[in-house]
């Protein structure tokens, strides 16, 4: 019993000294690109996409020591996608263009060396527009916008100081975006 005790305090110290071993990749003063491509969301609703949803994002850290190695971040996010009908109208279909433009707030907090983690949220503006391609009763366009807020989560493994793959869940023009981002 003395021995599981023993192994078990062994085991939670390592991992304490673990845990707080890790580096920030991300603080104060850093500027990140992140440049993605999306997966998922409305072409799972009968459309495919005509441009997969493309979004960037650039990123400045404003403040460290949160939560004892933690930083803030603050930036903006653009991303576009187009969509076509599945085609139930022979030669005419719809296309369905999506364009998101907002500012997000982020918390870093480094759970692995060389892996930048964080969760965020967004207030953005979503411009949507419907078009009508072909002919018949169905020619008119269409469109909507609003604001929109979201909440997301992601991570970045650099493989350099400046050179990163990225992905994040949550919801800006997909449910997953994965891609590079780059430290300038």
């Amino acid at each position: 019993m003395k021995i599981k005790s023993l192994l078990l305090a062994t085991l939670c110290a390592f991992g304490f000294l673990t845990v707080n071993a890790q580096t920030s990749t991300f603080v104060k003063g850093d500027k990140v690109l992140n440049l993605g491509i999306g997966f998922g969301g409305y072409g799972t609703w009968g459309y495919h996409p005509a441009i997969p949803p493309i979004s960037a994002s650039l990123e400045v850290g404003i403040k460290d020591d949160i939560l004892e190695k933690g930083t803030i971040g603050i930036g903006g996010y653009l991303a576009y996608a187009s969509y076509k009908e599945s085609g139930y109208y022979g030669d005419s279909y719809w296309t369905f263009n999506r364009m998101v433009i907002g500012v997000r707030g982020t918390l870093h907090y480094p759970l692995v060396d060389k892996l930048d983690t964080y969760g965020g949220v967004m207030l953005g503006f979503n411009k949507n527009t419907w078009k009508w391609n072909g002919s018949g009763v169905h020619g008119s366009d269409s469109g909507g916008s609003g604001l929109g807020f979201s909440l997301f989560a992601g991570g970045r493994y650099y493989f350099s100081d400046k050179f990163a793959v990225m992905a994040e869940l949550g919801y800006g023009i997909a449910y997953l975006n994965l891609g590079v981002a780059l430290k300038l």
